[in-house]
């Protein structure tokens, strides 16, 4: 954590340097804004707080509306540029799990289907060449798909885990924060989306939201506790860093 926090540190400081030396001309304020998607913020905010003991006349803080953006926090996937004019610190990973509302229609077509990539892929994309053994599911036709349209969304990161761009979702887009998502699956019986860990479970309980519902997918039996309702944020994320699932996104995430 330390080495993490003096990594951030000393990208946070070129960046000043290099805004400074321009003679502040793009930004009068002494704030320097962070942007960043709302699951990620709690992490940031703690090391916009640790930087702050050890640069005292140093504000950031996490944009919001037209602030003028000094800082980015990224995927992964978004940063596949020759582009050296920036400098991008990776400080973590984040996971993305397939979710409905608990107790709607969707879920109760769901219920007890362990779906794997193949079936996944069947159900959230716009796509008629599936493999031969991948039987049609008619279920899934009535089901409606949402998925974010922002920069900040986490849809490019599980399309890219099945091999597909985000603009092969079908159904509807959701624009603003991913936790908008959330909220159009408890309006609409029929909608199925995904999110981040941090969209899906209680931070504090640690238990998975109320009003959601995990989405059975294909894994070990001896996983199966780790990826169901009863799990604990601490479950499913260890059960991620002791091995691959391919039904599972997980992508870094840094700043920019």
């Amino acid at each position: 954590m330390k080495k993490i926090v003096l990594a951030i540190a000393v990208l946070l400081s070129i960046n000043i340097s290099s805004v400074w030396a321009e003679g502040n001309s793009t930004n009068t304020s002494s704030v320097r804004y962070v942007k960043a998607p709302r699951f990620a913020r709690p992490l940031v905010e703690k090391w916009i707080s640790e930087y702050a003991k050890t640069q005292p006349g140093v504000e950031f803080q996490i944009a919001k509306g037209k602030d003028n953006i000094d800082l980015n926090v990224v995927f992964d996937s978004q940063e596949k540029t020759k582009d050296f004019s920036h400098i991008v610190v990776y400080f973590g990973e984040f996971a993305v799990l397939p979710i409905t509302a608990s107790g709607s229609e969707a879920a109760k077509v769901l219920e007890g289907k362990h779906l794997n990539s193949k079936k996944l892929k069947q159900l959230y994309f716009l796509n008629d060449d599936f493999e031969e053994d991948v039987k049609k599911i008619k279920q899934f036709e009535k089901l409606v798909i949402y998925s974010g349209s922002n920069a900040t969304s986490v849809a490019s990161s599980f399309a890219h885990n099945f091999g597909e761009e985000s603009s092969n979702f079908r159904g509807k887009r959701i624009s603003g924060d991913d936790l908008f998502i959330n909220t159009a699956l408890l309006k609409d019986p029929l909608g199925v989306s995904f999110n981040a860990l941090p969209n899906i479970f209680d931070l504090k309980s640690r238990h998975i939201k109320n009003d959601l519902t995990l989405i059975g997918i294909d894994v070990k039996k001896n996983l199966e506790k780790n990826f169901s309702d009863e799990a604990t944020l601490d479950e499913v994320i260890d059960a991620l860093e002791n091995g691959k699932i391919q039904e599972v996104a997980v992508e870094k995430i840094g700043v920019s």
